[in-house]
């Protein structure tokens, strides 16, 4: 697959984002999703959560349209890919600003309610579809 499946899978709402285990063993999760501009799908996450550890030792990944519960419809297309972890300020800013940019107040809520949190920042994953 290419970056040609990019711009559809930008358009979705929500991604499942499987991630891999040092075992091999799956683990799913639903995510927003929002592409660069230069053939790279953008996920953020929490620098802490299971899906930035196992990307750590595993670049390997798989995306699926899905809801916002991570179910599947019949016939959704799934395209591997591999991540890379960033987590540059102004990356991680301008990650930010696309995904309030498609997902509006929604994401400008949550991005609050994680600096109200005070969390520890974020962690972004840049995808490539291989």
């Amino acid at each position: 697959m290419t970056d040609a499946a990019a711009p559809p899978l930008a358009a979705e709402s929500y991604v499942r984002l499987t991630t891999f285990r040092r075992d091999g063993t799956a683990v799913a999760t639903p995510v927003w999703i929002v592409a660069d501009g230069a053939g790279h799908l953008l996920v953020v996450s929490a620098p802490d959560a299971g899906k930035v550890k196992r990307l750590r030792h595993t670049a390997r990944v798989l995306l699926t349209p899905c809801d916002y519960r991570g179910r599947v419809a019949p016939g959704a297309v799934e395209v591997e890919g591999s991540a890379v972890l960033f987590d540059d300020p102004v990356r991680v800013a301008q990650l930010h600003r696309l995904l309030a940019g498609k997902y509006g107040l929604v994401a400008r809520a949550v991005q609050l309610g994680g600096r109200l949190r005070r969390r520890r920042g974020s962690a972004g994953i840049e995808i490539t579809l291989t």
